[in-house]
């Protein structure tokens, strides 16, 4: 993979550089209430504000649908970004057209400026040329920032890249070095974690894994649909039994490519779905009719985290239990902790994303030691998936 950085822009001082970011955050009453997304391209903002440059922003927020939706307007969201970088930002009720112009010519170099949500264009979404073309004549130079938009193929991440000199950020760098490591040049042996309710969802992504790691692990309710499939009696636990000749499928493929399908052999199993419901644990070979799995026990633990211990590099999407509710989080929050160790001390490249995977990481204290945390959502299990982005790959062909 291959793409231009911040490192290959010269003469940035005084330039106009557009920059895609995601500021596609939460806002209750009128506020942001998480930052998370805005810390994250703040380095990268900073570095060409102090460099001189005139520090165009680009982003969307909701889905307006091509129409001009007050609520959804980017203008609140400025305040955020402001007390974030500890610096002014202007403002255009635009992105395009005489607004965004005359607030561009009023900008020095340093400045900051915030254009109004680029989904207020049907141009955005539908990749125009036209409104590409119109956002292109904002800038000089165009900087992609936005992974988590990367696998859209909009006006301002994949269109720009045809009229302006394009570059990744240092978000989108990081997050593009952290995957190589992952999946597309991994250190071996390579272990994934894949979790979560359902494998419907998931089809795509384990496909793909299986010839690309040599262990799979797979938890949550996920599981229950392979054991199932061996002919498992899992209770009243969450599963698909439509899909047992899917999950066959996807163990015989995993076989071939010698990929090891790691399942639970044991089980925490209730009679109730809430926080502390009277539970056991017991073989998958004994589930109770009335009971359902909601964690994987400690002879699984065991073997999740042998694993872990023999892998190089690690790729974890999705909880191992319900780990929202106590006692149903101990092996997320054990695995976890252990890849985290073993990633602090430098014996594991980690790599983790989707939204229940980084809630499930927090939850443990176990984020802040993995290698690398992907906050993008479906541009990360699109890479999971080994789908193109078209964003990234904008970047590359530019």
């Amino acid at each position: 993979m291959t793409f231009k950085t911040i490192d290959d822009i010269q003469d940035i001082h005084g330039k106009r550089i557009l920059v895609r970011v995601d500021l596609n955050v939460p806002v209750k009453d009128g506020k942001v209430t998480d930052v998370t997304r805005i810390e994250r391209v703040a380095p990268t903002i900073q570095e060409l504000t102090k460099k001189g440059a005139k520090v165009i922003l680009m982003a969307h927020f909701g889905r307006p649908k091509g129409e001009v939706v007050p609520s959804m307007s980017l203008s609140p969201i400025a305040n955020s970004v402001e007390e974030v970088l500890d610096k002014h930002v202007h403002f255009a009720d635009n992105c395009i057209g005489d607004a965004a112009k005359e607030a561009v010519e009023a900008m020095n170099s340093g400045d900051l400026l915030l254009l109004e949500n680029t989904r207020f264009h049907k141009g955005e979404e539908k990749n125009d040329p036209d409104f590409a073309k119109a956002l292109a004549e904002n800038g000089d130079i165009y900087i992609n920032d936005a992974f988590s938009a990367a696998h859209r193929a909009h006006a301002s991440t994949e269109g720009l890249t045809h009229h302006l000199p394009s570059y990744a950020g240092r978000t989108m760098q990081a997050e593009l070095e952290a995957l190589e490591k992952g999946l597309g040049q991994p250190i071996r042996p390579v272990v994934a974690i894949v979790g979560g309710a359902k494998v419907s969802t998931k089809i795509d992504l384990l496909s793909n894994l299986i010839e690309k790691v040599d262990a799979l692990v797979i938890g949550g309710g996920m599981a229950n649909t392979f054991l199932a499939a061996q002919g498992i009696d899992v209770g009243k636990s969450l599963c698909e039994h439509d899909l047992a000749d899917t999950a066959r499928d996807i163990m015989a493929k995993a076989s071939s490519n010698t990929c090891e399908i790691v399942l639970p052999v044991d089980a925490v199993v209730a009679r109730e779905f809430k926080a502390n419901a009277e539970n056991e644990v017991v073989s998958v070979n004994a589930i109770p009719s009335d009971a359902m799995m909601l964690d994987v026990g400690p002879a699984s633990i065991a073997a999740v985290n042998d694993w872990i211990t023999k892998a190089d590099t690690l790729v974890w999407n999705g909880p191992l239990g319900a780990f929202e509710i106590e006692p149903f989080d101990i092996a997320t929050v054990s695995c976890a902790k252990h890849a985290a160790d073993r990633s602090a001390e430098g014996l594991l490249v980690s790599v983790a994303g989707g939204g229940d995977t980084v809630a499930a990481l927090n939850h443990a204290g176990a984020a802040s030691d993995f290698t690398y945390i992907s906050t993008a959502g479906g541009a990360f299990l699109e890479w999971m998936e080994g789908k193109p982005l078209p964003g990234v790959d904008a970047l590359s062909k530019a």
